[in-house]
């Protein structure tokens, strides 16, 4: 798929009031600020078009826009996100989504999705059934998608304890390639229905860099994770590194912090 749209909410002052299990001590803010400019510019570098939907306090984790919205090149439907608190991010990402969609589905109670669970591999898409999304999401989604003209499987990742969400160990990066991150083996993905023709292991303690972004020709990689940047650059992937330090004591990762379509 070929990207020319990105949707980005940058972090509210009180980030740290967000939702994590990382320990990592809590955000600063202004760091957290510059990363997230400095992703923005990678986004608009890749040729894409950035829209801002703006920060709000009564949102601390909203920057992590991925989850309120999936979005493809057949149409759009908004989320119903797996923790309470979070409900309220998506009107205004609703809003920014309707002006590019016409017509925007959206997932009701009782299911729960997070797009952070949900994994495009060209016409076909994973959904993982975690702690935040439950079966009936997964199942509404699901039929959103087939009337889109997509395939979708349903994959219950919720005994992999490292996963929070499906996106968390896993990355496609097109042409049957994957990122997989220590102990996702290839029955996992073969079970979601998804074709293999690498696997790229990504190993235990460079697992948070397993969640990358590849936009059009450019691969969006976690910095600091020097076995898997050495083993993306001999395949031939264009790499950006990113500093996303505050985003990660956040359990945010690169894909967490935008809609790309």
């Amino acid at each position: 798929m070929h990207f020319t749209r990105a949707i980005v909410r940058p972090p509210a002052a009180n980030f740290a009031l967000g939702l994590s299990g990382a320990n990592n001590g809590p955000p600063d803010i202004d760091r957290a600020l510059d990363q997230h400019g400095r992703y923005c510019e990678a986004l608009r570098d890749c040729g894409l078009q950035v829209t801002h939907v703006e920060a709000d306090l009564d949102y601390p984790d909203g920057t992590f826009v991925e989850d309120a919205a999936i979005v493809t090149g057949r149409g759009a439907i908004l989320t119903r996100p797996g923790a309470p608190s979070r409900t309220g991010e998506i009107a205004s990402v609703g809003e920014s989504l309707s002006q590019f969609y016409s017509d925007v589905q959206h997932i009701v109670a009782p299911g729960t999705v997070d797009g952070g669970d949900i994994c495009q591999v060209d016409d076909h898409f994973l959904i993982g059934v975690s702690a935040r999304t439950n079966q009936p999401g997964a199942e509404q989604l699901a039929e959103h998608l087939r009337r889109m003209n997509y395939t979708a499987s349903i994959l219950d990742i919720r005994a992999s304890a490292s996963l929070l969400h499906l996106k968390t160990g896993i990355a496609y990066l097109g042409d049957g390639v994957w990122l997989a991150a220590a102990g996702i083996q290839e029955e996992f993905l073969r079970a979601g229905g998804a074709g293999i023709r690498e696997r790229i292991a990504v190993s235990a303690a460079e697992s948070y860099a397993a969640n990358c972004v590849r936009i059009n020709d450019t691969v969006l990689l976690a910095a600091g994770y020097p076995q898997l940047t050495a083993a993306l650059e001999e395949r031939g992937y264009r790499l950006v590194t990113l500093q996303m330090s505050e985003f990660r004591k956040m359990d945010g990762g690169l894909s967490c912090l935008s809609l790309r379509f």
